[in-house]
């Protein structure tokens, strides 16, 4: 394929992209597209590439980059946890508390931090990957990601029960066991006194456990 210029009397020539083909022993011409409406330096970068060379240089020099957003480990992350069905042991149904839920759970596994930090992280003007764009969070605020976790709390039990109808059988090994963290402050109903494996005296103290399967998968 190749660019010719055709001469059009009183109007500029007219630039066509034509291709070279033997028919019958003789060299014909056919006319793939008429380019006379696109810009010279369009035409002129498509007349070298044509010609085997390189119309650009470099990848700046074809667009400008003006922000970038990570989303691989997001993909990634989401794809497993959606894999494993979490959002339906979650809730059945989709509510902006669920996608909450999982947007904070990636992002515990990707980038954790405060639940401000989060919702710097989801926000569009702030934000460090694409989870809040792909859950439709972005807007979230810290109030709203603390009432989420509210609503996960009630939740619990049903999703304990599932995670036992899955993994547990009857008569099946279970993992269990306990450790504890000393928490700042007075008015938390779980946390009482007591040995600090922390070796911080005069705190208050929290115990919780952890119940697995033989395989080591959490219920």
């Amino acid at each position: 394929m190749h660019i010719e210029r055709v001469p059009n009397r009183n109007s500029p020539p007219a630039v066509l992209l034509r291709q070279s083909y033997r028919e019958g022993g003789k060299v014909r011409k056919r006319t793939l597209a008429n380019l006379s409406k696109l810009p010279e330096e369009t035409v002129e970068a498509l007349r070298i590439l044509l010609k085997g060379g390189t119309a650009i240089k470099t990848l700046e020099d074809a667009f400008e980059i003006v922000r970038s957003r990570p989303h691989g480990h997001v993909a990634a992350v989401l794809g497993t946890l959606r894999k494993l069905e979490v959002e339906q042991l979650i809730a059945v149904e989709r509510s902006r508390e669920r996608d909450l839920v999982v947007a904070m759970i990636v992002a515990r596994i990707i980038n954790p931090g405060s639940k401000l930090a989060t919702t710097r992280g989801l926000n569009p003007e702030t934000c460090v990957s694409t989870l809040g764009e792909l859950m439709g969070v972005e807007a979230a605020s810290e109030d709203e990601l603390y009432a989420a976790m509210d609503w996960l709390l009630e939740r619990q039990e049903n999703i304990e029960r599932g995670l036992a109808q899955r993994h547990l059988q009857e008569g099946t090994l279970v993992l269990y066991d306990v450790s504890s963290t000393y928490f700042e402050g007075k008015t938390c109903p779980l946390a009482q006194f007591g040995y600090s494996r922390d070796k911080k005296k005069g705190f208050l103290q929290i115990i919780f456990g952890l119940l697995c399967n033989a395989q080591g998968i959490p219920v």
